[in-house]
């Protein structure tokens, strides 16, 4: 990987690390000012709805600017939104603020990636990506855990003014950590793409971003690369919530280590981005959509698992061919949409799909644990309908095959290599 790339990586992982333990911290920083639990998920989705608001716009804007400078600026936001809570903001607007931030965040991150590596590269690169973002999770919110422990509240307490909140030494840690993030960002030099925008005028970013859409949606490649990964995010993000109300209610763990649980699934993703950045050409992307029929079914036997050394080993497993699926096909996704539109307009458009399948995913979860479906039903028909939707997917790519099968040069002298 060039040397620029490994910059980039690295503010990356920054800026998310200092994003996950910013959640901790206002989890915290909540309970801190006597709100209502119910608000701690509305960070989440406040962050998450950010993304999806902002999706038509933010791919105009990172072709528009140098990738790297964008993405220092959007660094200055998140630091708004730290110091936003510092002065007291409700969490929730705050969060909405750094959110703003991150939604930019990522297209020109993605879209800068692609521009500074070779397309053979890509899925290495992907892999690379995933892998610093699942650490960032992993890692950020150890860092979090630790900036709201009662050892560094209570040594806090005795420089911070009682009119201060108790936290208020975190918010100034992670607002270095954004600073620092956002000196990497300067660091990383200009690609020199440019890109012809039309119009920043937001009319024609939203017209630009409905053909977009349909231009990427209706490519054979770049539609089911899209599926498979609107997808996975969204049944993702559900299988967090789940997996760790499954080792409380089925393993009876504590809140501290149910978390840990969780992270075996992080674990697998790692090692399964890894593997594919090592093993898959970019021309064998769609063969591994096999990974996600077997991802289905493994969550389809979780609630039978009753012993946690074998549950946190299937979790490993289930993570693994989650990322052995995603990386290539997150890469093929980028190839086509780089080829097809531009890098930062295709980046914008799966965002905006996969954050919207999030909401979505989310919000079906919520709604069936409010009428008290049991946690067994909604796994299995989670991982069933996943494996179906993979299966089929998978079916209708070997037909296709059979009837057309479309090689690009390129792919041809990559498998070859």
């Amino acid at each position: 990987m060039p040397a620029s790339f490994l910059l980039l990586l690295a503010a990356q992982f920054t800026s998310a690390l200092a994003d996950n333990a910013l959640l901790i911290v206002t989890i915290d920083l909540l309970q801190q000012r006597a709100m209502p639990g119910w608000l701690a998920p509305m960070l989440k989705v406040a962050f998450i709805a950010a993304y999806v608001l902002l999706a038509p716009f933010v791919g105009p804007l990172a072709d528009a600017f140098p990738k790297a400078r964008l993405m220092a600026w959007m660094n200055g936001v998140k630091i708004a939104g730290v110091a936003a809570l510092v002065v007291g903001l409700h969490p929730v607007a705050a969060f909405l603020v750094v959110g703003l931030g991150a939604a930019a965040y990522a297209p020109a991150k993605y879209g800068l990636a692609t521009e500074l590596v070779r397309p053979g590269q890509l899925v290495a690169a992907n892999a690379w990506i995933e892998t610093a973002a699942v650490c960032a999770v992993l890692l950020g919110t150890g860092l979090g855990g630790l900036l709201v422990s009662p050892w560094l509240l209570g040594h806090a307490s005795r420089i911070v003014p009682e009119a201060c909140d108790p936290v208020l030494p975190s918010l100034l840690i992670l607002l270095g950590t954004y600073l620092l993030a956002g000196a990497l960002n300067l660091g990383v030099p200009d690609s020199g793409v440019r890109h012809d925008v039309q119009s920043l005028h937001p009319r024609a970013m939203l017209r630009d971003f409905r053909q977009a859409n349909r231009k990427l949606w209706r490519d054979r490649d770049g539609g089911l690369s899209l599926t498979v990964t609107t997808i996975f995010w969204g049944v993702g993000a559900t299988l967090q919530f789940a997996v760790l109300r499954w080792a409380r209610e089925t393993m009876h763990l504590t809140l501290d280590r149910a978390a840990f649980v969780q992270a075996a699934v992080a674990i697998g993703v790692i090692a399964g981005a890894v593997a594919a950045g090592r093993f898959v050409p970019l021309a064998h992307a769609k063969r591994m959509l096999w990974a996600g029929v077997v991802f289905g079914l493994l969550m389809t036997a979780m609630p039978f698992l009753t012993r946690l050394h074998v549950a946190v080993a299937v979790l490993i497993v289930v993570g693994g061919v989650g990322g052995l699926m995603v990386v290539p096909l997150n890469a093929l996704l980028q190839d086509r949409g780089n080829a097809l539109l531009s890098a930062g307009r295709s980046i914008a458009v799966q965002g905006g799909n996969e954050n919207a399948s999030v909401l979505v995913c989310l919000g079906a979860y919520s709604a069936l644990c409010a009428v008290d479906v049991s946690l067994a039903a909604l796994m299995i028909g989670l991982g069933a309908c996943v494996s179906a939707a993979l299966a089929w997917l998978l079916l209708q790519e070997r037909m296709r095959d059979r009837r057309a099968p479309v090689h690009t040069d390129e792919w041809r002298a990559e498998a070859k290599a």
